[in-house]
């Protein structure tokens, strides 16, 4: 379709779409509901963005990621589009400002998570929204078979019912036929055009190699492809750490991300990578989600995680420019027992999810039959050291309260200050008149944003103290005096994590985790453990075993460990046939006394025999071949 093209050019450069991207877009520009699956790196944004903007009316996307609805906001606001995003932290004031403004034509997209969406709030504003287009991203979390499911994105079908004519595309990159199957079921599409791309990455390399030293066997790898661009991937931010310095004191080029970083390091560290003054990123799986560096020659694994979608991704961010790339996971003999482990620990006894429970609730002063829709910010190991709780068992049991319909746990992710002057011109300026102290700062704040008396603005403390002369904890002073005063409504920064109450909190007694919700998540990562477990232990081709995973087929990949092992095998043992095949050729003979001697099939005899002649190594008179 023209329309999709023109889009495409206008607001994002490119003239031609990926596969399948261009299909995707028309059935969506054209009102019909859809399932895109498309792999890591496959272009799933603009399979929405652009119908997003074709379609009459603001493109609601719903997204269980923070830090790529922040990101997706300010590309697209980069490229002159309206996008806002509502997301933990944000004042109710902030929240009321931007639903009116997509109320009332003021956005093309609106991000959210689907917990916002659950609020009476948000349903009273969405009814009244001029909506051309519901988006569910990262749609695999709304099944119970998924890796990473959520069980507020039930509730997303719930939108259907206050405007049933909007179309809806759901897309993921990570789906099980089991999967696909519930998000057509769970979302309730219509008709659904199911689109799916190929998952085979034909010049990326699935590698899993038994090791004794891993850091020295990354050292040594790293340090063979001097100036390619890589990531090496661990489960912890001690490993993270560890192997960080481990590859520094080599001399390697390396920068390191996890969610423990601030702000600062985090996109000093991001833009070093992306910019290429880093070669190698040493990371959590917090790394990676919405970043498409097309460079990145090798992906390591110094641990492998607890799915094989959870692989996949990561994997994937190797080689998107086409161009051969290799992703290597390297296995100590414990490994696997350490994931067993590891799986015992995501589910702890019911008793202590409950203990963790009535322990939060007192940590954050939440009162029993109150901090329903609450926010609080949460520092998991401050929590853990006050009330003498271990860790991992603890972030296992907010996770399983999170699945129970309890809870929200939102990722760490940074929210700097944002602010919006509360009264209007001619009360602000009589109130300057009579504070003359906090003239710079408002006058400042009036300047560097026009719109600041109808919506937030994140602001850069840093800029403010220098143009003002002032120190940051006199700006945050001010600030905070002002806010007294009624004169702007502030949003304080946070790096934090947050917590969610979904409802009210309950009496000890009367909190029930679900044995269903609880057994069958158990199960499920059984299962998910099950198959990285065969995937690491398979003797068939690695590029075989990942599509089969997700119910799709190919042909050996000839470039995995296991295929060139195999091709390896082969070459010798053909280089050995052919050997006997000379020896025993000394004398005449014919093919019949050749098949009688020699332990080969009819048809590899003769592409030896044919091969042997051409190469002139051999004759063949009279009905007998020998050499010559």
């Amino acid at each position: 379709m023209q329309k999709s093209r023109d889009i495409l050019k206008k607001y994002w450069g490119f003239d031609q779409f990926r596969p399948l991207q261009e299909e995707i877009s028309d059935a969506v520009i054209n009102g019909h509901d859809v399932l895109a699956l498309l792999p890591t790196g496959g272009g799933k944004s603009v399979c929405f963005q652009v119908p997003g903007t074709a379609r009459e009316g603001l493109t609601l996307v719903i997204s269980p990621l923070i830090a790529l609805m922040q990101d997706q906001v300010d590309q697209l606001e980069k490229r002159g589009l309206r996008a806002k995003s509502i997301v933990s932290g944000m004042s109710y004031r902030e929240i009321d400002i931007a639903l009116d403004n997509a109320r009332f034509g003021g956005l093309d997209f609106l991000y959210t998570s689907p917990e916002r969406i659950q609020s009476k709030l948000f349903k009273e504003r969405f009814q009244r929204m001029n909506i051309g287009l519901i988006v569910v991203d990262e749609a695999h979390c709304i099944s119970e078979w998924g890796h990473d499911f959520r069980p507020s994105f039930l509730t997303i079908k719930e939108l259907r019912i206050l405007q049933p004519n909007v179309p809806v595309i759901a897309l993921t990159a990570t789906a099980t036929s089991t999967v696909r199957e519930d998000i057509l079921k769970q979302l309730e599409l219509k008709n659904p055009q199911v689109f799916e791309a190929s998952f085979n990455r034909s010049n990326l390399s699935y590698e899993c190699y038994a090791s004794a030293n891993k850091t020295k066997d990354i050292i040594g790898y790293c340090q063979t492809v001097p100036g390619q661009t890589g990531i090496v991937y661990c489960q912890t931010r001690k490993s993270v750490k560890d192997v960080a310095q481990l590859l520094r004191a080599h001399g390697l080029s390396v920068g390191m991300y996890h969610g423990g970083l601030n702000k600062e390091d985090r996109s000093k560290m991001m833009r070093d990578w992306i910019t290429g003054n880093t070669k190698i990123m040493v990371a959590t799986n917090a790394f990676g989600m919405g970043i498409d560096k097309p460079d990145v020659r090798y992906v390591l694994h110094f641990e492998f995680p607890s799915s094989l979608e959870a692989y996949f991704q990561e994997a994937g961010r190797a080689g998107r420019d086409g161009k051969a790339s290799r992703a290597i996971a390297y296995l100590a003999k414990d490994d696997i027992q350490h994931l067993e482990d590891h799986l015992v620990e995501q589910f702890p006894p019911v008793e202590q999810i409950k203990l963790t429970y009535r322990a939060l609730c007192s940590f954050l002063k939440i009162a029993i039959g109150s901090g329903k829709d609450e926010m609080y910010p949460f520092d998991l190991r401050t929590f853990c050291s006050a009330f003498h709780m271990d860790v991992t068992a603890t972030y296992s049991s907010l996770k399983l309260l999170e699945m129970n319909g309890d809870l929200t746990l939102s990722e760490a992710i940074h929210q700097p200050t944002k602010i919006r002057i509360a009264i209007g011109n001619t009360a602000l300026y009589d109130f300057q008149v009579h504070h003359e102290q906090y003239r710079p700062l408002i006058s400042m704040l009036s300047r560097s944003y026009p719109g600041i008396f109808d919506q937030y603005f994140a602001m850069d403390e840093k800029v403010f103290a220098q143009r003002l002369k002032m120190s940051f904890p006199q700006i945050e002073k001010q600030l905070k005096e002002l806010e007294k005063y009624g004169i702007v409504d502030v949003t304080w920064k946070t790096d934090m994590p947050t917590i969610t109450l979904i409802h009210e909190r309950l009496p000890d007694d009367y909190l029930n985790i679900h044995p269903e919700i609880y057994m069958r998540r158990k199960a499920n990562a059984e299962k998910r453990l099950t198959a990285v477990r065969h995937f690491l232990q398979a003797n068939s081709c690695r590029t075989v075993e990942v599509l089969n995973y997700f119910g799709q087929t190919s042909e050996d990949c000839g470039i995995c460990d296991v295929c060139r092992t195999k091709m390896l095998h082969e070459s010798h043992a053909m280089y050995s046939i052919t050997q006997t095949i000379l020896d025993f050729l000394k004398a005449p003979r014919t093919e019949q006394e050749c098949l009688a001697e020699i332990q080969i099939s009819k048809e590899n005899l003769r592409k030896t025999l044919k091969t042997l002649h051409l190469e002139e190594k051999i004759s063949y008179v009279n009905g007998k071949f020998q050499v010559k």
